[in-house]
């Protein structure tokens, strides 16, 4: 009886250790991330007529400034904007993909050649930042940018002074005043 136990938990870790979904990614998510890459490589190269390869006509990205940015054309305008605006190098920290999205987590350095969000040229970046990126036939159709705050304020140059104790309770204060009077 033993045996019959040792041996039928033989089987079982040989035939857990033959299963093909622990072998690596699937030739799709494969495709998706070779098409990150070659993304990647077209913008930083300045040649967005590549992006059609990689990118569907009317793919959405989530990230825009104003909104969503809607179709291929408007996202190489927006791409075109930011290259002209910073000198970027990207360092890749980790990428997963399956069959139907890539998650890249990326660090941002580099200096702004232009002046704009606060910046002036010659001011240098460092920053944070995950992506999300859908496909759908092997072209990009939706993405997602999620950066901690501390990075998106840095990115927007803001002036405001950090929030401390002192002015978080005069802002109350204020607050509080002005709902007084209201009433």
């Amino acid at each position: 009886m033993k045996k019959l136990i040792s041996l039928s938990g033989l089987i079982c870790i040989i035939l857990a250790g033959c299963n093909d979904k622990s072998s690596g990614s699937s030739a799709i998510a494969q495709k998706n991330l070779d098409a990150i890459k070659n993304i990647r490589t077209a913008i930083a190269n300045k040649d967005l007529a590549k992006l059609g390869d990689y990118i569907a006509t009317d793919c959405i990205d989530h990230s825009g400034d104003h909104g969503d940015i809607k179709g291929l054309d408007s996202i190489k305008a927006q791409i075109s904007v930011w290259r002209a605006m910073a000198d970027e190098k990207t360092d890749i920290v980790k990428e997963l993909a399956d069959d139907d999205y890539v998650m890249s987590w990326q660090h941002h350095t580099g200096k702004y050649l232009t002046t704009g969000y606060g910046h002036k040229p010659g001011d240098v970046f460092d920053l944070q930042e995950m992506e999300v990126i859908r496909f759908k036939d092997g072209k990009a159709i939706e993405h997602w940018s999620m950066m901690p705050p501390a990075d998106v304020m840095k990115m927007m140059a803001t002036t405001a002074a950090p929030v401390t104790m002192d002015n978080a309770i005069l802002h109350t204060d204020t607050v509080q005043m002005q709902t007084k009077k209201k009433k």
